[in-house]
């Protein structure tokens, strides 16, 4: 069975720092391992979606990241940043 995990609305709601901060909270349960098995499935579905949307946020925010450029004459200027 290959279920295809969808990011709700209400996920998509959530900073980046609020879906880690959940992220970290679904692991530490797991990890615990005192949680019933179709419980810890579903626990580790959202999880699965948590990820996906903290990697789109830091994809977005990588996106948005600019170069700031000294010129001689003492302006500056920006660039979108070159990829590592």
């Amino acid at each position: 069975m290959n279920k295809k995990l969808k990011i709700t609305d209400e996920i998509k709601k959530l900073s980046f720092e609020e879906a880690l901060s959940e992220l970290e909270t679904i692991v530490e349960n797991l990890e615990r391992g005192d949680i019933e098995l179709e419980d810890s499935i579903s626990i580790y579905e959202k999880g699965v979606i948590l990820k996906a949307h903290c990697e789109d946020k830091l994809k977005t925010a990588k996106m948005k990241i600019d170069k700031i450029i000294s010129h001689p004459d003492g302006d500056f200027s920006s660039e979108p940043l070159d990829e590592i």
